[in-house]
C-alpha cells in the first residue's frame, strides 16, 4: 500500500508529534517529584520551556522526514534515510523513559550520545535527497547537544 504524496508530510509530522506526546507522558509525572529534587546546573532552563521547544522541533523533524519521503530520490536511498530517521526517533523517545520513567540519568546519557550520532547520520543521509530537510534537523541537533550537556551535568551534580 502506497500513501499518496499529499499525505506524507502531515503523516510524518503527526508521527513525530505522537512520539513527543508519548515521551511527555513519562516525563510529566516526574517533573514535580523526582526531577524537582535533583541538583541542576545554573544553565538549566525553566521547566515550561521544554514543551514548546520540543513541539517546534518535532514539527521540524516531521517536515524534514516528510519532504524526504515524498522526494523523487531513489527508493533505496529514501528507505535507508528514513530507517535511520525512524531509529533516532525511537532512541529519542527512549531517553524520556530512561531519564524520567526509570530515573536513570546515566542510561539516559548513553542513550543521548547514541541519539546525537544518529541525528548526525540522518542529516548526512537527508542532505543528498533534500538539502532543506537536512538543514531543518540542525536546531534539533543543537538542542540535543545542549540536552546532553545538561544530562551529564545532572549526573555529575547528583553523584
Amino acid at each position: 500500500m502506497s500513501i499518496p504524496n499529499k499525505y506524507k508530510l502531515p503523516v510524518s509530522i503527526a508521527l513525530c508529534l505522537l512520539i513527543g506526546f508519548l515521551s511527555g507522558v513519562s516525563t510529566s509525572e516526574n517533573i514535580s517529584g523526582w526531577y524537582s529534587i535533583l541538583e541542576k546546573p545554573f544553565f538549566n532552563p525553566p521547566n515550561w520551556i521544554f514543551g514548546p521547544v520540543w513541539t517546534f522541533l518535532y514539527i521540524l523533524m516531521g517536515f524534514a522526514a516528510g519532504s524526504v519521503w515524498k522526494s523523487k530520490a531513489p527508493e533505496i536511498q529514501k528507505k535507508k534515510a528514513l530507517f535511520v530517521f525512524g531509529s533516532q526517533l525511537v532512541v529519542n523517545g527512549l531517553w524520556s523513559i530512561l531519564f524520567f520513567g526509570m530515573q536513570n540519568p546515566f542510561l539516559a546519557f548513553i542513550d543521548i550520545i547514541i541519539l546525537l550520532i544518529l541525528i548526525v547520520y540522518t542529516i548526512k543521509l537527508f542532505k543528498p535527497i533534500n538539502r532543506m530537510s537536512s538543514w531543518l534537523l540542525y536546531p534539533y541537533l543543537v538542542w540535543v547537544s545542549f540536552a546532553s550537556v545538561l544530562n551529564l551535568s545532572i549526573i555529575v551534580l547528583n553523584n
